[in-house]
């Protein structure tokens, strides 16, 4: 009797062991996925069709891969919930806020014939997370009550290449004249060799920026992405550049897209990466 529950219990740690092992698709927990998009993207559209798995359903036991060992064949559910009925005004802090507690990997806006269509898709961390999320289902956001939908990760790849054939992905409202107000800005903007980057996905890491700016010498240490009290990403970050006229030079990059998410560029200062940086310790 105590052998079978010896080897119950290896055959468990096994089980376990190889769960944390798998990746999305080859996927696992959802920290892979700003590289795994930035590639998505580059392949073209053609790539977000089916995918094995695609679509296999969350188990909605809260407790199904604690007790359960799983076969290697089946990888995890792809840990992604649509949202509808969103604020037309609404922006990524809006939804990190109304899903705190939880880890979100990232946020993508839908848009139909050119306006954001009051729905996001949002990857969790984990997909245990996903019946933490639904319970978010019908609560208000601002006066909107927003529904909170399991969803699929074929669902999100084709949301992804929609939104990459659109040259959109980022926020979901921006007028032409803040627009047009915002460029003038930066123009004008004096460059001290330090640029802030708005609308990183919150997966993205300091691989993923140095890769944004290959064609400009960078070191890890010249990249400084911030966080909130939380610990969290806020999806922006500082970049210090050897020079003003490289920071200057690397303006070039303002929307150009990471994976699905157009990058927004704005002349910093050390001063306020230093106070950025601190607020987030």
């Amino acid at each position: 009797m105590k052998e079978n529950d010896d080897c119950n219990s290896v055959r468990f740690k096994r089980g376990k062991y190889n769960y944390q092992k798998l990746r999305y698709g080859d996927v696992s927990d959802g920290r892979e996925m700003g590289p795994k998009r930035q590639r998505l993207a580059d392949q073209g559209s053609s790539y977000y069709g089916s995918s094995p798995g695609s679509s296999y359903m969350y188990n909605p036991s809260p407790y199904a891969y604690v007790n359960q060992p799983q076969p290697l064949s089946q990888p995890p559910p792809f840990p992604v919930i649509r949202l509808r009925g969103l604020p037309f005004d609404c922006a990524e802090n809006d939804v990190v806020e109304f899903l705190h507690g939880l880890d979100i990997v990232d946020i993508l806006f839908v848009h139909k014939n050119g306006r954001f269509s009051g729905e996001a898709f949002c990857v969790l961390g984990f997909p245990l997370q996903v019946d933490f999320a639904l319970q978010r289902n019908r609560q208000n956001m601002g006066r909107r009550y927003v529904e909170v939908f399991r969803s699929k990760r074929q669902e999100y790849y084709k949301a992804i290449a929609n939104e990459v054939a659109d040259g959109r992905g980022g926020s979901p409202h921006r007028s032409s004249s803040k627009g047009k107000a915002s460029d003038e800005a930066k123009e004008s903007a004096e460059h001290t060799g330090v640029l802030r980057l708005r609308g990183l996905p919150f997966s993205a890491g300091k691989d993923d920026i140095m890769d944004f700016f290959k064609d400009f010498d960078l070191s890890e240490g010249s990249i400084h992405i911030t966080l909130n009290s939380d610990g969290r990403p806020t999806g922006e970050a500082y970049v210090q550049f050897p020079s003003a006229e490289d920071s200057k030079a690397a303006m070039i990059k303002d929307r150009k897209t990471l994976g699905s998410r157009y990058i927004e560029l704005f002349p910093s200062s050390l001063e306020e990466l230093e106070e950025a940086v601190a607020r987030g310790r």
